[in-house]
């Protein structure tokens, strides 16, 4: 190495100008190279998210899961392999494609294939959130809510509608949906003993709910100079109203809900 030496002593304003050229643009190059945990993988991967509230993983798996993986090959084309995970309520299916695959139209076949698939699953089955998955992309940050003073309810909805909107204005971050807690939702709890005694089924009551709760635009009425937007009253706007809502009429007395049912804001 005593070359080096002798070739800096011989020329030393070269070693110089390369010295301060180091030293210039050496910082620059680090504040300007891309930083990550790990590299860019070039694995092109689709991810498919079904929820159902309620449903245990050996259902979600067996019910959902499963017939997704066996009928999304049959409609995708390019499929590498595919990758599932079942926990309760949720089900998460990762599509891995064959290198070299255009993304977009692989994007665009499972979201067809998962709207075909959701007529065969259990009623009430929402489409699936679908979305790109990128090999290298690991979560960057965690943040889990709790409270002394709200429900698991109330929680969630909070996270949902407006804590994860507030946040997704952050350039470039991606927030999935939050996970845990119970959905917010009107339950109807019905005594069969009341059903019995005022002679009202289940049937009934579902009926009755489907008639009354009807979302119709009412327009406007112009009186004088004035316009006036109207509203009817052809929906419940409270769990009040639910309950006093009438089921039938049974030897001349109208059964209302709170008569043979209980309705909360439940989960």
């Amino acid at each position: 190495m005593t070359w080096i030496v002798r070739v800096a002593l011989d020329r030393p304003y070269t070693f110089l100008v390369l010295a301060i050229v180091i030293l210039i643009f050496g910082p620059m190059a680090a504040m300007r190279t891309p930083t990550d945990i790990f590299p860019t993988i070039g694995i092109p991967v689709v991810g498919a998210v079904l929820q159902y509230g309620g449903l245990s993983p050996s259902d979600m798996a067996g019910r959902m899961v499963t017939p997704y993986e066996r009928i999304v090959p049959t409609a995708v084309s390019d499929i590498e392999h595919i990758e599932s995970q079942s926990i309760a309520g949720n089900g998460v299916i990762k599509i891995f494609f064959q290198p070299g695959v255009n993304i977009a139209t692989a994007t665009t076949q499972v979201v067809g294939a998962s709207q075909f698939i959701i007529r065969q699953m259990p009623p009430g089955t929402q489409p699936p959130f679908v979305i790109n998955y990128n090999a290298s992309t690991v979560p960057v940050l965690q943040l889990a809510l709790s409270s002394k003073t709200l429900s698991e309810q109330q929680i969630l909805d909070l996270a949902q509608n407006t804590l994860r909107s507030g946040l997704v204005s952050v350039p470039g971050a991606s927030f999935p949906a939050p996970y845990g807690g119970k959905a917010r939702q009107i339950q109807i709890d019905l005594d069969p003993r009341a059903m019995q005694a005022h002679h009202v089924s289940a049937t009934d009551v579902q009926t009755a709910i489907g008639n009354q709760t009807q979302i119709i635009p009412a327009g406007n009425v112009k009186i004088g100079s004035y316009q006036y937007v109207v509203k009817l009253n052809n929906a419940a706007d409270s769990v009040d109203g639910l309950n006093n809502m009438p089921i039938k009429t049974v030897d001349g007395a109208t059964v209302l809900m709170r008569d043979v049912a209980h309705v909360r804001d439940g989960s």
